[in-house]
C-alpha cells in the first residue's frame, strides 16, 4: 500500500492523469474488428478531415464514430478551451467487451451458437 496521507494519495494520482479531451462509448453493439476499420481511417487525422471520412463511411460503425467525434470535439471546446481548427484525433481503439451469446436451431435437434459481439470504444483528441 503507498505511503502517506488520503489526501496525498489523491493528489498525486490527479497529476498523472491524461488532461487531453476524449470521449467513450461503451457497449457499442459492432464487433471491434469492424470498428477497427473505422478507426484506422481517422487515427492522426485533424477532426474536419474525420469528419468528413466519417460522414461518407458506408459501415456502421461510422456512425457511431462520428457521434463520439463530435462528443469529443464539444469536451475539447467546452471544458479544455480548445480551438477547433488545431485539434487532430491522437488515440483511436477499440476494447472488447462483452459478448451475447445466443442460439440458432439447426436440423436434427442441434444447435449453433451465435455471439453477438460488443465494444468499448474511446477517442482521445490533442492539439497540433
Amino acid at each position: 500500500m503507498a505511503k502517506g496521507h488520503r489526501s496525498q494519495i489523491k493528489r498525486e494520482r490527479n497529476a498523472n492523469k491524461d488532461t487531453r479531451p476524449s470521449a467513450k462509448l461503451s457497449y457499442a453493439r459492432v464487433s471491434v474488428q469492424k470498428a477497427c476499420f473505422v478507426l484506422d481511417a481517422i487515427r492522426g487525422k485533424d477532426v474536419t478531415t474525420a469528419l468528413g471520412i466519417l460522414t461518407y463511411n458506408p459501415r456502421y460503425a461510422s456512425s457511431l464514430v462520428k457521434k463520439l467525434l463530435e462528443s469529443a470535439i464539444a469536451n475539447a471546446e467546452n471544458n479544455n478551451g480548445m480551438s477547433v481548427e488545431k485539434l487532430y484525433v491522437a488515440e483511436a481503439y477499440a476494447n472488447k467487451g462483452p459478448t451475447m451469446k445466443r442460439i440458432r436451431p439447426r436440423a436434427q435437434g442441434r444447435a449453433y451458437r451465435i455471439e453477438k459481439r460488443i465494444s468499448h470504444i474511446t477517442l482521445v483528441l490533442d492539439e497540433r
